[in-house]
């Protein structure tokens, strides 16, 4: 019974982890605000069947520009690998998959391969050419239009950005700062947040293309022998520091730091407002409902002759008149 209870708890404190880590992510993200409501952001976000960064990158998408572009992407994300190695052809699917490799990106890669199958008129045969799964592809295009319909619904304009990649890597970054890594040595990454070292995957983009990025993002980490990155963005510095905020800063030379103590205490005076003002909502949404209770309760009372309210003073009783002679 004690071996039990004691697997419990634990059980019981991991799940308090993860709903604390998800809470996290969700004020990272926008979709909270510093008293745990949602906002705006939120409340669209919940319209869309995903992880909450590819919520957050379509719907921030709109403002850019790049809706169609960062669909296709979030679609192929949906699914797994697209690519296959068939055994005793794996240099031949590795040099025709190096055809569609775009050096910025990964989700740059899958853009371009959605894009040229597209072009050659979603053929299957094109796809069986270039080692690709056509039906992972079609899943795509299925889940594609799913979420276009959605967007449709939310009064959303899908357009594209052409052939300006760098809003799209933007956009991608916006979803994903929380997931940056910064160039340690030859290959070899860090997480800007926790300092783990992370390691380009052999099958991406970016590896072995001459040079390496200062800073990446990725979408998920591979635990093997080494921790491996997946789908991974070049991005730049400068915008970390700007979507994310509450993570990252420019350091300028000659400046003197506050500045930027006199914003973490503004920050922190808008958080302390915000708390005291969803405080007091709080307490007369609780007055409002004991006054509700207290009005329910007298009107399901049934009411008796004779009987008198609690609190009210009794009739004084009076002697009875006495006949006389």
């Amino acid at each position: 019974v004690q071996y039990v209870v004691l697997r419990w708890r634990i059980h019981e404190v991991e799940l308090q982890d993860n709903i604390l880590n998800s809470l996290y992510q969700l004020w990272i993200l926008g979709a909270l605000d510093h008293t745990g409501s949602l906002t705006p952001l939120g409340r669209q976000m919940a319209e869309f069947p995903l992880d909450p960064p590819q919520c957050q990158m379509l719907i921030v998408s709109a403002q850019m520009g790049c809706t169609a572009d960062i669909l296709i992407i979030v679609s192929m994300l949906s699914v797994p690998s697209i690519f296959y190695r068939p055994k005793g052809r794996e240099e031949e699917a590795d040099s025709v998959r190096e055809k569609f490799q775009v050096p910025e990106s990964d989700h740059l890669t899958f853009l371009n391969v959605y894009n040229q199958w597209k072009q050659n008129n979603y053929s299957a045969s094109w796809a069986n050419e270039h080692f690709i799964h056509i039906k992972a592809l079609r899943k795509v295009r299925e889940v594609r239009q799913q979420l276009k319909d959605i967007l449709v619904q939310q009064k959303i304009e899908v357009v594209s950005c052409g052939t300006d990649w760098d809003i799209i890597r933007k956009c991608i970054c916006s979803a994903y700062f929380h997931q940056a890594a910064r160039l340690k040595g030859i290959g070899e990454y860090v997480n800007c947040r926790t300092g783990m070292p992370c390691h380009l995957h052999p099958t991406s983009a970016l590896f072995g293309m001459g040079f390496t990025p200062d800073y990446v993002v990725y979408h998920e980490l591979i635990m093997t022998a080494k921790e491996y990155m997946q789908c991974v963005t070049a991005v730049d510095g400068h915008w970390l520091a700007e979507l994310g905020p509450m993570f990252f800063s420019v350091k300028e030379t000659g400046r003197s730091g506050s500045a930027k103590r006199r914003r973490a205490l503004e920050h922190l005076h808008h958080m302390e407002g915000q708390m005291k003002a969803a405080q007091e909502e709080m307490r007369a949404r609780q007055e409002e409902t004991e006054r509700r209770n207290m009005a329910s309760v007298r009107k399901s009372e049934i009411i008796t002759p004779g009987a008198r309210e609690p609190g009210t003073p009794a009739t004084p009783r009076r002697t009875p008149a006495r006949l006389g002679l």
